[in-house]
């Protein structure tokens, strides 16, 4: 995939127009307020998988509608603690697989928790987390894109969104944890759903966020992403509407509440975003809109010649220096 989006000097200064609910702060409000009448009941069950090193718990907590989210938490096992936590999140179609498919975080020195991602974990790496659908649904194209995108009540993303903050809340309730050093990265899905959480940290959750770190994010500025790649996962949305050819307003009104462009603008924390200018999965211009919108102190790390593998280990050398001097 050769260059295909804006020219860089126009992406560094690209910040289009937000289409924002005018009830955006209230519609996430409610949906945490409700979450929040479920206990948050987390448990950590020590796994043995021969780690000389780390600790390794299997997490369960309460999420969405009180329905159990699973996940990992590790720890170092000869630091002192508490130790800064890195919360992390999974990208398209993955789950939470096993405990030493995460060591770079502990082996850095930092507690991590992973959180699986609901109804997913079966495309790349195995989850263990169902996703109910009590609250109704509607015709769908395969995958989570559409999964409930006629209402934003019924949206897959509220889901996941809301379990994602509840998975800071579980980290929190460790006491292995700084509760004052919390960091939210993840790729692709996985940096969208980080980039909400830091969005929605300042107002209801305590301004918890220290850092958020994502990297080539998904889950930003979809109209735009569904008008310039033909890739999934956002083709799952262009599909839809294709033959759902009456509801294309409606979708995008729904996908409004869960744009992180609309939550970058609610952030506070400080920020290392990534963005790869080949990316034909996460266009360059969908990440910059994040971006540039961003409301927090940020740095962006910007890899050319990419595409939606980003810098891969480069990127994670980046936030390992990032951190030294922003997690003290």
């Amino acid at each position: 995939m050769a260059l295909f989006d804006k020219p860089l000097e126009e992406l560094t200064s690209y910040l289009p127009a937000r289409a924002e609910p005018a009830d955006f702060d209230a519609f996430w409000a409610a949906t945490l307020a409700d979450a929040r009448q479920f206990p948050l009941d987390p448990v950590f069950a020590p796994v043995d998988v021969g780690l000389q090193t780390i600790d390794a718990f299997d997490v369960t907590y309460s999420g969405y509608a009180g329905q159990r989210i699973k996940g990992w938490l590790l720890v170092p096992r000869h630091l002192p603690q508490p130790r800064p936590v890195v919360v992390t999140y999974i990208g398209y179609g993955g789950g939470r697989g096993f405990p030493t498919d995460w060591l770079l975080w502990p082996s850095a020195g930092y507690a991590q928790l992973v959180m699986d991602t609901r109804g997913q974990g079966s495309a790349w790496q195995r989850g263990d987390t169902p996703d109910p659908e009590a609250d109704g649904g509607n015709p769908q194209f395969p995958g989570f894109m559409t999964r409930g995108v006629l209402n934003p009540q019924t949206y897959y993303y509220r889901r996941v969104f809301t379990d994602a903050v509840r998975a800071v809340e579980t980290a929190l309730s460790h006491p292995a944890v700084d509760r004052s050093r919390v960091i939210v990265t993840g790729g692709s899905q996985g940096g969208g759903i980080a980039l909400a959480v830091a969005g929605l940290a300042p107002a209801l959750l305590d301004d918890a966020v220290t850092v958020a770190m994502p990297d080539v994010p998904f889950l930003c500025h979809y109209r735009r992403a569904t008008e310039i790649v033909d890739t999934h996962p956002y083709q799952e949305i262009v599909r839809f509407c294709k033959v759902q050819r009456d509801k294309i307003e409606t979708v995008f009104a729904t996908l409004a509440y869960f744009d992180g462009v609309n939550f970058a603008t609610r952030a506070r924390a400080q920020a290392l975003f990534s963005v790869a200018l080949m990316d034909d999965i996460c266009p360059p211009s969908t990440v910059f809109a994040a971006y540039n919108h961003y409301a927090g102190p940020k740095e962006i790390r910007i890899w050319p010649y990419n595409q939606h593998e980003g810098g891969q280990s480069y990127q994670a050398v980046e936030q390992m220096r990032y951190l030294r001097s922003a997690v003290r």
